[in-house]
């Protein structure tokens, strides 16, 4: 009974739960710490590959590696599991040192494995690497300069045209390794996806590399440059612009019986709108329709702002004028006289008659005699003159209206200039 009471009296005492506890606490952490020792196995997958030493390779030597033939590898690690069983893959590094590289040629390397920082390495033994060697090239680096090419993908808004597309530089450097770069042909550029201009355009936009028949170029491995352009759409007004020429009115032509006729009648032209906007016609010259009887044609070029584009694309217009329901009649003229001859001079009219044209209607001609016309020599330029002149003549036709001399007349003078 003595007995028992003492075993009750130990069960009931904190003390010895206490120290139970301490017992039990210190065989757990016996046991755990000989398990965490103990030795663990683990494979780890994808594990990334990391090239370290490239600036040097590149900087130093002119060299680029290519053509990594594995991005990742798989590596088996044992170690003390509290350390193996926390990594992952993805805290692993494969890293080849291509620092030390000199030449271009095809280059196999081992790697080593890098952990994450606080993991004990020597703790560690990788057990297995597969692959155990990384495949590359190593090249040398070379540069080329392509041309910038490109389209608007747009469309100008009616009444305006769209010119080529300008880009800027017109020339991209590339710099990379010669195997790669020299299918290169051009550096493509697209812009303005379905937008519609009225005004010059500019954008800044990257670009594409294509070779010879348009492929698209890889750009792994490449340096530029630079990596956009400043593409510009030059974008030109439009507008027809009549031609036309000047006329003077005279010997019964005018505004209601003659006919124009100019060939082609308008050019279609392209250029700043603010100077279009100004232009309503193009005038190739002036006819006076006293020089002819009825109808003229003559060839006029036509006159253009350098700053316009001709997109008709002719550079002369045909004039024809014809003067409808008018006749002439020639009329020996023998009323000859002049005015405005120097003070003192002595003027002597050689010409006895001269033949004019008469322009007007039938009515009106039969009804204008010779003696009706009147020739008149102005001598206003001749003040100073001495000798035998052949001096133009103004035509009047007294008592008619609407009628008139076509045709330029001259008559002989004698002048004899005053004494002194």
């Amino acid at each position: 009974m003595k007995k028992k009471n003492v075993f009750r009296r130990l069960f009931d005492s904190r003390l010895f739960w206490a120290v139970m506890s301490l017992l039990a606490s210190l065989a757990i952490w016996v046991y755990v710490t000989s398990a965490d020792s103990s030795d663990f196995r683990q494979t780890y997958r994808n594990v990334r590959v990391q090239l370290v030493g490239e600036d040097t390779l590149r900087t130093s030597r002119n060299l680029v590696v290519t053509d990594l033939d594995v991005g990742s590898v798989t590596v088996v690690i044992s170690g003390p599991r509290r350390i193996v069983n926390p990594l992952d893959s993805d805290d692993l590094v494969a890293q080849v040192d291509v620092s030390k590289l000199t030449t271009a040629a095809y280059t196999s390397l081992k790697y080593d494995i890098f952990y994450p920082s606080g993991v004990s390495e020597r703790e560690l033994t990788v057990e297995r690497k597969t692959p155990e060697y990384v495949n590359f090239n190593v090249s040398m680096l070379t540069t080329k300069e392509v041309p910038v090419r490109g389209g608007f993908e747009g469309r100008p808004a009616d009444g305006y045209t769209a010119e080529s597309p300008l880009f800027e530089p017109s020339l991209i450097t590339i710099t990379g390794p010669e195997a790669y770069l020299k299918n290169v042909d051009r550096a493509w550029v697209t812009f303005g996806k379905d937008m519609e201009v009225s005004s010059t355009y500019s954008t800044d936009v990257g670009f594409t590399l294509q070779d010879a028949s348009g492929e698209t170029c890889s750009t792994e491995y490449f340096t530029f440059s630079q990596d956009t352009v400043k593409a510009t759409l030059p974008i030109r007004a439009i507008k027809n612009v009549p031609l036309t020429v000047n006329l003077i009115y005279g010997s019964g032509a005018n505004e209601n019986n003659t006919i124009v006729t100019v060939t082609p009648s308008y050019l279609t032209l392209t250029g700043d709108s603010a100077i279009l906007s100004g232009m309503n016609q193009i005038v190739l010259g002036t006819v006076d329709l006293t020089d002819f009887n009825s109808t003229f044609t003559e060839e006029y070029s036509i006159p253009l702002d350098n700053s316009l584009k001709n997109l008709t694309g002719l550079s002369s217009a045909e004039v024809t004028i014809e003067v409808v329901g008018l006749e002439t009649r020639s009329y020996s003229v023998t009323n000859i006289t002049y005015i405005n001859a120097a003070e003192g001079s002595d003027v002597e009219i050689n010409s006895e008659s001269v033949d004019v044209r008469i322009r007007g209607t039938e009515e009106q001609l039969k009804a204008i005699h010779p003696e009706n016309i009147t020739l008149v020599a102005d001598l206003t330029d001749y003040q100073e003159a001495d000798g035998s002149y052949m001096i133009p003549v103004r035509v009047r036709v007294d008592g008619f209206t609407d009628v008139g001399a076509v045709g330029d007349y001259t008559i002989s003078a004698e002048i004899r200039k005053a004494a002194s």
